[in-house]
C-alpha cells in the first residue's frame, strides 16, 4: 500500500512539474484544450426563464483552469475562449458565437472568468499548501462570487438599462444575476476543490 501510494504522489508531482516546464508548443496545446473544455462545459446549460444568464457548468473549467495551468496559462485559456467564439468558434452556452454575446448581458461574466482563472493560478502556482482541500476551498469562493460575480452583475446591471430601461435594484439584480445559481456554483467549487486536494502536489 505504501509503494501505491508513494507512485501516486510521484506521479502527481511528476505531472504538475510537466504542466509548468512545458515547452511553448505544449503550453499552447494546453491552453487550447482548456480553451475547448471551457467551450464543452458551456453547452451543458440549463435557461431559465425571468433571466437573460443562463445556468452553465462553464464556471467549473474555470476554475479548473487557473488550478492546473497557473496564474498565466489558466488566464490565457480563457481568453482564447472568449477570443475564438468572437471570432465565431460556436462554444459559448448553447454552441453560440459572436461578438454580440460578449457585449450582451453575460458579457461581464466572461471577463470575469479571466480574473477568477488568474486568482485561483496565482496560488495555486505559488503556495502548494493552498491545494489542499480547506485552503482551496475559500480560494475558490472568492474567484467564484467576486472575480466573476462582480464584473457580471455590474456589466448585467448596464445591459438592463440599454435594453430594457433604468437600473435594476439590488434584489432583482441578485435574483437574476446570482441568486438561482448559488447552489450550482458551491457544487462547482466543491468539486473543484477536491480535484485540487486529489490531483495536484501538496
Amino acid at each position: 500500500m505504501d509503494i501505491n501510494i508513494d507512485s501516486y504522489y510521484e506521479k502527481r508531482e511528476h505531472i504538475f512539474e510537466k504542466i509548468h516546464n512545458s515547452t511553448n508548443l505544449e503550453k499552447a496545446a494546453m491552453v487550447l484544450l482548456m480553451a475547448c473544455f471551457t467551450g464543452l462545459a458551456a453547452q451543458i446549460i440549463i435557461p431559465l426563464p425571468w433571466t437573460p444568464v443562463p445556468i452553465t457548468a462553464q464556471t467549473f473549467a474555470v476554475l479548473i483552469s487557473g488550478l492546473f495551468l497557473g496564474k498565466k496559462l489558466g488566464p490565457l485559456s480563457q481568453i482564447v475562449y472568449i477570443l475564438g467564439g468572437v471570432l465565431g468558434i460556436a462554444w459559448y452556452g448553447g454552441m453560440t458565437g459572436g461578438i454580440d454575446i460578449l457585449l450582451g448581458s453575460t458579457g461581464g461574466y466572461f471577463l470575469g472568468f479571466i480574473f477568477a482563472s488568474f486568482f485561483i493560478g496565482y496560488f495555486s502556482e505559488k503556495y502548494s499548501k493552498s491545494r489542499k482541500f480547506r485552503n482551496m476551498l475559500p480560494i475558490m469562493l472568492i474567484a467564484n462570487f467576486v472575480c466573476i460575480y462582480v464584473p457580471g452583475l455590474i456589466v448585467l446591471a448596464i445591459w438592463y438599462n440599454l435594453n430594457i430601461g433604468g437600473y435594476p435594484d439590488i434584489l432583482s439584480l441578485l435574483i437574476m444575476g446570482l441568486i438561482p445559481f448559488l447552489v450550482g456554483d458551491l457544487i462547482k467549487i466543491a468539486g473543484a476543490s477536491i480535484v485540487s486536494k486529489v490531483f495536484l502536489p501538496k
